[in-house]
């Protein structure tokens, strides 16, 4: 039998989702008439990507499920779907690294958590995956009702430490955090949760991805982010504008303050190049390019680049208000400063940036052979714990 591992992408292309003509029906006959068997890649299988291709491909790469799946939404009939030939849907190819397979399904007609009548046509035709990741704003519960014998994992991604409604959460069998508080407060809403400090970013790093290329270092800093304000850009425009002559290199994917934060950059007379949205092996080239990575967010969890940075043998400088993550900044990896130190630090860290070994002690701590194994472990607590209630519960 195969051992499926499936992340689900908390991504709807149109949110809210707009209303559809097809229905439950529809999608039923559409799966349906699709074959059964889910084969699994049985070649060798590269743990790469971001986090959310990461997980799924460790866990296949170490034994502990034959196949890996990334599902996200749509947010109308025309898609596009994948490998869809039925229901009128676009037909396309989604890319993804061997031994990983990407399906999107169409969003029920409400925001997030996402519901999934179609995906539930699906789980019915080709079963519940035995590892359900649900990420961020999560899915709602009836597609988690589809999925009873599921081991159910969540990560909340960003600062807020549950950002799924109860009666969700409930259904969760295992919660990855970034920060001891943010276990607490799951723990708050379900006394007794079964709770670790592994964020999925930071914590399955790819040394494959991320590395060094020998590249000239024409910039001093880079910060990969989203312009978005938590993300806290204002915070590196004002540490630039305190130390005039640094160049910067801002590498952004989605977010709506872009072209503000051009306007603005480029009115205080500031040094910054800006690149994006680019691909994971992109991000790595264009890191490489500098001397120090930037962290300036606050309420932000522990972000992926964390580590990526530093696999790219980048020391890093993060905001000492950071509230998931700073574990992963050592003496040999990097520097926290205050806000208000933040320029002095990085003339400290950028003088020094030569002395540090952060790629090292990422390979030794925190890239995915290792953390596969704590979550392995976890897996097998959850399950002992779920096979405890029942025994209770049928005395």
């Amino acid at each position: 039998m195969t051992r499926r591992v499936v992340a689900i992408s908390d991504f709807c292309d149109e949110v809210p989702p707009l209303p559809g003509a097809l229905t439950e029906a529809d999608f039923a006959a559409f799966w349906n008439s699709r074959p059964r068997a889910i084969t699994p890649d049985n070649g060798a299988v590269r743990v790469v990507g971001g986090y959310l291709e990461r997980l799924p491909l460790a866990a296949v790469a170490h034994g502990l499920a034959d196949a890996a799946e990334v599902w996200s939404f749509v947010g109308s009939d025309k898609g596009p779907f994948e490998s869809a030939t039925a229901l009128g849907r676009t037909v396309i190819s989604l890319p993804a690294p061997r031994g990983l397979t990407r399906r999107r399904f169409r969003a029920d007609a409400h925001g997030a958590p996402y519901g999934s009548a179609d995906a539930i046509a699906h789980v019915r035709r080709h079963g519940a995956p035995d590892i359900l990741c649900i990420w961020g704003l999560g899915v709602n519960e009836a597609l988690l009702d589809a999925c009873p014998g599921s081991v159910v994992i969540y990560n909340s991604i960003d600062a807020p430490a549950i950002r799924i409604p109860p009666e969700v959460s409930r259904h969760v069998d295992l919660f990855l955090t970034g920060a001891e508080w943010q276990s607490d407060e799951i723990r708050a809403r379900h006394p007794g949760a079964l709770c670790a400090v592994l964020p999925i970013g930071p914590e399955f790093a790819s040394d494959e991805t991320f590395h060094p290329t020998g590249a000239p270092k024409e910039f001093d800093v880079v910060y990969v982010a989203a312009t978005q304000s938590y993300k806290r850009h204002d915070l590196l425009l004002d540490t630039l504008a305190r130390r005039p002559g640094t160049r910067a290199l801002c590498v952004v994917g989605y977010g709506e303050l872009t072209d503000t934060l051009r306007a603005e950059a480029e009115a205080r007379g500031l040094d910054i190049t800006w690149v994006g949205p680019v691909d994971h092996d992109q991000v790595n080239a264009l890191i490489n390019r500098a001397r120090v990575g930037l962290v300036c967010g606050v309420h932000d969890g522990a972000p992926a680049i964390l580590t990526e940075y530093m696999l790219g043998g980048l020391p890093v400088l993060a905001n000492a208000g950071l509230v998931c993550g700073r574990q992963y900044i050592t003496p040999q990896t990097g520097l926290i400063a205050q806000e208000d130190d933040f320029a002095q630090a990085l003339e400290v860290l950028l003088s020094r940036a030569d002395t540090f070994d952060p790629r090292r002690v990422v390979q030794e701590n925190w890239t995915w052979p290792r953390s596969i194994l704590r979550l392995e472990a976890l897996i097998n607590d959850a399950l002992n714990k779920r096979a405890e209630k029942t025994r209770k519960d049928i005395a």
